[in-house]
């Protein structure tokens, strides 16, 4: 999906929820031991956002520390509110953060989980400048509805009453930025009244229907109802299962201890250290028939360290590269990062290598992807990037499974191959 940036909402006071979260921002109100901006991250990166623009205000320290606790830095950017600015103003402030022509805009304290490539595609076949995702919904008196024509463009809003149907506004936006910033004021204002409800008529926005999930846990009644309802929503999302998969998927590897063996607190510095574990060149010419792409992605940070040439690494990789084709195997491509910066965009556990390998091969689907590494800094990466993540315990056995972390766990590459070889669908 073209458009990768999201804007969350999530400096709001909450005051019709503290009886039940009362030193907590709405944001992070916990539901099954997770705080809800968890789940609602989970939901934006299977629908391929890469980059968060956080907008916070109450309590915003308790936000901070738990965005940098789950996304690494590459990934966000924190806009603070120094006093309440209303959902206009909030977004306003946050757009100066955003990089491209659209972004997405969602309240942190719901999720209504439409299929945002739809709604991409509606915003741009009508060139809209604001496209909301609207749910139908029966018997209600808690939320306003809006009105769509023929061609899905809104024709009107209406005030909170009580309706045996209609359309509600689900709280995600994908607005232009450009538009939305010359057509609102500084300050404090209203995204609903100074901006949709005040400019409907005449500028184009359009409403995307769909009958998706929804919910909003701004009131008690709802944030108990989540209590039950993301037990089985959440895990049926992220559940994996390897039959899943099929030819046009693609596997990305990490190399030292999954391809080779590892080197203590060191680096494999020249081929002359470079030993593959036994099968390993028997796995990859299984996972290169199931596989459309097989990608390695790899940290070599003792480049950077000046402890290896760049000549040492292109020799090992030469090597690798011939070994694996003469054996009836490819290998599409190898990533590797010598950066000695952690926060470089490109090192694992941040996902630019993913994204690198995407731009190169545009018939890359991360959401249609695994990778199998031996860390959990793979494991990171491959969340990050919104891909699937299988665990590789040749150098850490000790390393506990389940872990949110990952899908799958074998001992090794060529029993995940194997398993791959008779699980995936042909």
């Amino acid at each position: 999906m073209p458009v990768k940036e999201a804007i969350i909402l999530a400096g709001g006071l909450g005051t019709r929820l503290r009886e039940e979260v009362p030193d907590l921002p709405k944001c992070l109100a916990p539901i099954n031991e997770k705080p809800f901006l968890h789940y609602l991250i989970l939901f934006l990166k299977k629908e391929g956002i890469e980059r968060f623009i956080f907008s916070l205000g109450y309590k915003a320290d308790a936000a901070i520390a738990f965005i940098e606790s789950t996304l690494p830095r590459s990934a966000y950017q924190l806009v603070i509110e120094q006093e309440p600015m209303g959902t206009g103003g909030g977004i306003r402030l946050a757009l100066a953060a955003v990089k491209g022509e659209n972004v997405w805009v969602l309240n942190g304290d719901s999720i209504s989980m439409v299929n945002l490539a739809e709604q991409y595609r509606l915003h741009t076949l009508q060139s809209a400048i604001c496209t909301l995702a609207l749910i139908p919904q029966q018997q209600f008196d808690r939320y306003g509805t809006v009105t769509i024509d023929q061609n899905n463009r809104i024709t009107g809003f209406q005030e909170k009453k009580w309706q045996e149907n209609g359309l509600i506004n689900a709280g995600i936006y994908l607005l232009n930025k450009n538009s939305f910033i010359q057509s609102t004021p500084a300050g404090n204002f209203s995204m609903e009244t100074a901006f949709l409800q005040r400019f409907y008529s005449t500028l184009p926005m359009y409403g995307y229907e769909e009958p998706a999930y929804f919910i909003d846990i701004g009131v008690p009644e709802d944030y108990r109802r989540a209590q039950q309802e993301f037990t089985q929503l959440f895990s049926t999302m992220s559940a994996f299962h390897l039959s899943q998969a099929d030819h046009s998927w693609t596997i990305f590897l990490d190399r030292d201890g999954v391809i080779n063996h590892d080197k203590d607190n060191d680096y494999i510095r020249h081929v002359g250290e470079f030993v593959m574990y036994e099968n390993t060149l028997n796995a990859l010419h299984t996972l290169s028939q199931l596989f459309h792409r097989v990608i390695i992605v790899t940290n070599q940070k003792g480049v950077g360290r000046g402890l290896m040439t760049l000549e040492d690494l292109n020799g090992i990789h030469d090597f690798l590269l011939q070994e694996v084709s003469k054996s009836g195997g490819k290998i599409d491509r190898i990533y590797f990062c010598s950066d000695i910066d952690n926060d470089s965009p490109n090192r694992k556990p941040n996902p630019g290598m993913a994204f690198q390998a995407r731009e190169e091969f545009p018939d890359i689907d991360l959401a249609k992807s695994m990778v199998a590494g031996n860390r959990l800094s793979d494991m990171e990466f491959g969340r990050n990037a919104g891909m699937h993540t299988i665990f590789i315990a040749t150098t850490h056995p000790e390393v506990p499974f389940p872990d949110d972390r990952m899908d799958a766990r074998f001992d090794n590459l060529f029993a995940f191959a194997e398993a791959c070889r008779r699980e995936m669908k042909s």
